[in-house]
């Protein structure tokens, strides 16, 4: 025998009914919150920045990544004897 229920109710009704506490108080604060330090931190999310950190780094990062790709490439082609 099969029995299907079905109810037909808000979350928020659930919610009281199941006896859970209303945490939308909370997720407002914690999304204000969220907003403010994505609105103060925006600059961050800006493409050059980045790259301007990374090409600070100059050549010589560029010849010891070159370097690295060398040894990785052919630290397995090596001869025996």
């Amino acid at each position: 025998m099969k029995v299907t229920i079905e109810v037909d109710c808000t979350p928020a009704e659930a919610r009281s009914f199941m006896g859970l506490p209303d945490i939308s108080p909370l997720n407002e604060h914690l999304v204000g919150e969220i907003q403010k330090r994505l609105s103060a931190n925006i600059n961050m999310l800006a493409p050059d920045d980045p790259l301007k950190n990374w090409m600070a780094l100059g050549a010589s990062a560029q010849e010891q990544f070159r370097n690295l790709m060398i040894a990785a490439t052919t630290a397995g082609t090596s001869k025996k004897s």
